[in-house]
């Protein structure tokens, strides 16, 4: 049957319709609301990036960016929802640096954090920040340091869950001031806030533009930056590496990714109005002065971004033997 030309001719005619109505919905996408995983809590830093984003792209696409939280395992439940979507531009991911982290310290994954995956683009980064509660009896690094050492193991510390950028970032801290401390994992960052509010915990380390309301009220102590500059929205406070740990660093980024084998004319639609949106002057503005600094890069930057973040964390997790298994 196969060698009948007028089957040959019907089967060509139905690839040709195929491919045709394809390349059409791809041509109009979005045609409907486009939901957006964002595998944490609500209020934490991906949560908050997510909706502000989302806001302002609803009108450049005509379509709603529906935010949809998975708050389970570290942000992995989520994350394996995108991963074994189907890569029609219709599910995202708002993924963030904990995603790098996990591709090397999580012996066993539902996903591959890179192959299963299409970057879009990374659309901020920011230094994770150093808090403590207002009873705790220390008013900077050094202080903080020294109560350390004079009471081993007896501070104690929140993340938003094992694995998380902020779990890491104290462990990294620990190790290069010296220090043991107690991990006390939540289940994201508004809840390990939450907790840090509440006094049942004395360290943290979170994004600012989470925290600015409650640093800025007092409620919180702000004693320096994880990043190797000042931020520019918060000149007057000191770096950690400046502040007795010279080397330390700990960023954060928030950015896009869909499934792999995302249609590149939705990849590059996509791109284009993420980008659009996080260059404008007043997103810009809105960013910055929360202490973000807008990246806005390509697909390809954002996978070595990725890649290199993975290796990096991979290897200070090995060396802190942590484990996340």
């Amino acid at each position: 049957m196969a060698s009948n030309p007028y089957l040959r001719a019907a089967l060509a005619a139905c690839a040709l319709c195929t491919a045709t109505g394809t390349a059409l919905a791809q041509a109009d996408y979005p045609t409907r609301p486009i939901r957006v995983i964002v595998p944490l809590a609500p209020g934490g830093g991906s949560d908050v990036t997510a909706r502000f984003m989302g806001a302002r792209l609803n009108d450049r696409l005509g379509q709603p960016m529906v935010v949809d939280n998975r708050p389970a395992a570290s942000g992995i439940v989520g994350t394996d929802l995108v991963a074994k979507a189907n890569p029609d531009g219709y599910t995202l991911l708002l993924v963030f640096s904990t995603h790098a982290q996990s591709a090397q310290l999580f012996k066993k994954l539902p996903y591959d954090p890179i192959n299963d995956f299409q970057p879009i683009t990374n659309v901020i980064q920011t230094p994770l920040i150093l808090l403590t509660h207002p009873s705790f009896p220390v008013n900077s690094v050094k202080d903080l340091i020294a109560y350390g050492k004079a009471n081993p193991g007896k501070m104690n510390y929140g993340s938003s869950g094992p694995g998380s950028s902020p779990h890491l970032a104290s462990e990294l801290f620990a190790s290069m001031a010296g220090i043991r401390m107690t991990h006390i994992p939540y289940k994201g960052v508004a809840p390990q806030i939450t907790a840090h509010l509440g006094g049942e915990i004395q360290v943290s380390f979170a994004n600012s533009f989470t925290t600015s309301p409650h640093w800025k009220s007092g409620r919180l102590k702000f004693l320096a930056v994880g990043g190797l500059k000042r931020i520019e929205a918060y000149p007057e406070f000191p770096t950690i590496a400046e502040s007795g740990v010279p080397g330390y660093e700990a960023l954060i980024w928030y950015g896009y990714m869909g499934p792999a084998k995302l249609p590149k004319p939705i990849l590059a639609k996509l791109h284009r109005e993420i980008t659009g949106v996080a260059t404008s002057p007043d997103v810009r503005q809105h960013f910055v002065s929360q202490g973000n600094e807008v990246v806005a890069d390509t697909p390809e930057q954002f996978l070595k971004t990725i890649k290199a973040e993975a290796e990096k964390w991979g290897a200070i997790g090995k060396k802190l033997n942590v484990s996340l298994d």
